[in-house]
């Protein structure tokens, strides 16, 4: 018996020990993105919950999205100087092959320890093609912070994992 009590507690805080990710594909991407082509990620408005506006959010996501990039290009840029769909009229597309426009549609950032309720985030990515203006891919994900934090997690330490799995399948 005390086996099995041990085994179950063991069991519930290994659960509780690691963060969960779902995506959805809005539109699968057209074709695999052009690793020699450079990208342009839009700063997306901050993320909120309630009344409350989560300061930076908006770039610590841009940041997550041209760090995933990173990975298959060798430059991507994020746009400072314009927001949303501005970026896209303005996008030279001699310069820049890629436009990526995140969208933060939930930012929750909780007291998980003691609470017990989940830091979440949603974000929606859509890679445009430059040249074209067409959507290559829209997709979105969620996250939800593990059970366990101990006090060290928040929002944006969800961003990596899955916007990195996302941009991965672009290339690959």
């Amino acid at each position: 018996m005390i086996k099995a009590v041990t085994l179950l507690t063991f069991a519930l805080l290994l659960a509780g020990c690691s963060s969960t990710y779902q995506h959805s594909a809005l539109q699968t991407p057209t074709a695999k993105l052009d690793p020699t082509k450079s990208v342009l990620v839009a700063v997306p408005e901050n993320g909120w919950y309630g009344d409350k506006v989560y300061r930076n959010s908006g770039r610590m996501t841009a940041n997550a999205v041209r760090s995933a990039f990173s990975k298959y290009t060798s430059r991507v840029s994020i746009a400072a100087d314009c927001v949303g769909d501005d970026c896209l009229k303005q996008l030279d597309a001699n310069q820049f092959g890629y436009f990526v426009k995140p969208i933060i549609l939930h930012w929750e950032d909780r007291a998980t320890e003691w609470s017990g309720i989940s830091d979440t985030i949603e974000i929606q990515l859509i890679v445009i093609d430059a040249r074209t203006k067409q959507e290559i891919a829209n997709a979105s994900y969620t996250g939800k912070s593990k059970w366990a934090s101990f006090g060290g997690d928040h929002p944006q330490d969800l961003l990596p994992e899955p916007t990195n799995a996302f941009v991965s399948r672009l290339y690959k």
